[in-house]
């Protein structure tokens, strides 16, 4: 989740990114980066909803 969550923001160096490549299961990445983008969404509509109610 770690890798995925750092991976949004593209701010990875390549050390982690090798080191983690041998060890990720892409099954994982793909639910990882799932419920990343879901969360994302959420908060971004709550904030639009905190916003549209003012």
């Amino acid at each position: 989740m770690k890798a995925v969550f750092w991976s949004f923001f593209g701010v990875r160096k390549r050390s982690d990114y090798e080191k983690d490549a041998a060890n990720l299961n892409p099954v994982h990445v793909i639910i990882a980066g799932l419920i990343g983008v879901a969360i994302f969404i959420g908060l971004i509509m709550l904030a639009v909803r905190f916003a549209v109610s003012q």
